[in-house]
């Protein structure tokens, strides 16, 4: 179900035209994506710009147009039958886009689109293929009315001719037709209206006047020099400056009536020859003459075919540096980005088309499909690139590709963008790791190099204090004997020694300077050195 608005129309009103001026109707979308054989882009464009309605021949109005209404009215009974259910004609509007439904459930849930018998859409539709002629339509109708499924059937009323094909909603679909009808309006905005194409009837210059020659043994009448002045003049009026249908289809024209006019001084010479054998004058005259109409009927000739290619050259340039222009432009609004989506083959479009007119709607045609494509791209362009701006920032540095990255599919971007960003953080954490590490081992290798240090100072400070000891503990040397009187010698005072000083006891070092201690005498390490300390018996002397 969509927010659709029904509006209380009677289709083929008054009321009903003017309404279809206003939307994009559904029954119009293959023309606007120049999928219609019934109706040109270019011709519908005319329509929506000027507002006035294709005009139908008696024929067509009665026997296509009515006629068909007629027989939709026909097989609805049909379709409810088969459906068990019953619908009503009625016309939904969503935002721009319309559609005129030829049936739609009171649920709104199954649409019904009906198309009069023809055998070769018929054996399509048997096969289950509803053709891009008209899936336009079912899929607008779908979009506007939010049904779940449009039954297409294509038959004259009866059982007999009856068949049918479900279509269901395709998103791809609703985004070309939307697309395609924003690109509409843009071209109607710019659209220039021209005269209604008439199909051009080819003129030939004047009649030239009759030409009679009578011949006795000699020329006894003529207007042959007349003939041949006035000829020329008119020869040499003919218009060489073609640019327009009408005036390829005079050249046309005049080429034919350049080899009639060879062919009827052909003949009036045979004739003259029947009537004498030597009148030379009377037959440089007529090759003259011949030889002038075949000269512009060659030259004129050439000149259709040449100016026809250029034309058509000209109107393939046209096509090409429009869609350059408007890549151009798409390229400034993505910063440079863009896929290269290749030039549309506008000469394979005009392959085939023999007037101005229908060369000019197959590009503009494709011109228009080629810009929603190109208009396409650079949405998604800029989605990514919009994506890239939050997604990196202060990570920019990582991203000197990111033109580049931003023509990739979102999933892939999204992929490439976290990738290389959980890679530069874990690398920044591997970094960080081992800095930590490093300082990890300068603290440890400072610890147990001062300890060390410590541990030396007090060994040799013990040492010392040990040697002390040992000193102060061994007893004094006897006196020497006194001398014998006889030999008395120069007594020489004795200074007194001082006793030897006990040495002091040290103060209890800290736990941490005993386990350094350890750890660097025995080369273990902290937890080692604890581990022995828990173990140690002190019960044992």
């Amino acid at each position: 179900m969509t927010d659709h608005i029904v509006h209380n129309l009677l289709q083929g009103s008054p009321e009903w035209e003017a309404f279809r001026f206003k939307y994009h109707g559904a029954s119009e979308a293959a023309a606007m994506l120049g999928l219609s054989p019934y109706m040109k882009r270019n011709e519908l464009l005319h329509i929506k710009k000027t507002a006035m309605p294709k005009e139908f021949s008696d024929f067509v109005q009665e026997r296509i147009l009515d006629r068909g209404h007629e027989l939709e009215a026909l097989a609805r009974p049909l379709v409810e039958e088969d459906l068990g259910e019953e619908l009503y004609p009625v016309t939904c509007s969503l935002g721009n886009e319309s559609a005129s439904c030829d049936g739609l459930t009171m649920a709104e849930d199954i649409a019904f689109e009906h198309k009069q018998w023809n055998e070769e859409l018929a054996e399509l539709v048997r096969q289950g293929i509803v053709p891009d002629s008209h899936m336009p339509q079912c899929q607008q109708i779908l979009m506007v009315t939010g049904a779940e499924r449009v039954r297409f059937v294509v038959s004259d009323g009866t059982r007999d001719r009856f068949v049918w094909a479900d279509v269901a909603p395709d998103s791809a679909w609703f985004d070309r037709i939307r697309a395609g009808w924003a690109q509409f309006d843009k071209d109607v905005a710019e659209y220039e209206p021209k005269e209604a194409e008439i199909k051009p009837v080819g003129r030939t210059p004047e009649t030239l006047p009759a030409l009679f020659v009578e011949v006795r043994g000699q020329v006894t009448a003529s207007n042959l020099i007349e003939f041949r002045d006035h000829a020329i003049a008119v020869f040499r009026g003919i218009n060489r400056e073609l640019s327009t249908d009408q005036d390829f289809a005079d050249a046309e024209k005049t080429v034919k009536w350049c080899g009639e006019v060879e062919s009827k001084l052909a003949a009036a010479k045979q004739h003259a020859l029947s009537q004498t054998s030597s009148i030379d004058e009377l037959f440089r005259t007529i090759d003259d003459i011949s030889a002038e109409a075949r000269r512009v009927r060659l030259d004129l000739d050439k000149l259709v075919t040449q100016r026809k290619t250029e034309v058509k050259e000209a109107i393939i340039r046209g096509g090409r540096q429009a869609y350059s222009n408007h890549v151009a432009e798409l390229k400034n609004e993505t910063g440079g980005a863009w896929v290269d989506l290749g030039m549309p083959d506008f000469v394979g479009a005009a392959k085939g088309k023999r007037s101005v007119a229908s060369i000019q709607d197959a590009v503009d045609t494709m011109l228009a499909n080629a810009k929603i494509e190109a208009d396409a791209s650079a949405k998604r362009i800029r989605a990514n690139v919009l994506f890239l701006d939050r997604a990196i920032e202060g990570y920019e540095f990582l991203f000197a590709d990111r033109v580049g990255l931003s023509t990739k599919q979102m999933d892939d971007l999204r992929l490439v963008v976290s990738s290389r960003i959980d890679k530069h953080k874990a690398e920044d954490l591997r970094k960080e790791e081992e800095q930590r590490e490093r300082i990890r081992r300068e603290e440890a290798a400072r610890l147990e190099r001062e300890a060390a240090e410590k541990a030396a100072a007090e060994k040799a400070e013990q040492q010392a204090a040990e040697r002390a000891a040992q000193a102060a503990a061994t007893p004094a040397p006897a006196p020497a004997p006194a001398p014998a009187p006889a030999q008395a010698a120069r007594v020489v005072p004795v200074e007194r020694q001082a006793p030897a000083r006990r040495p002091a006891v040290p103060s209890r070092p800290t736990d941490a300077e005993i386990v350094a201690a350890l750890v660097s005498h025995f080369e273990a390490t902290e937890e080692q050195v604890v581990g022995w300390l828990c173990e140690m018996d002190f019960s044992v002397a």
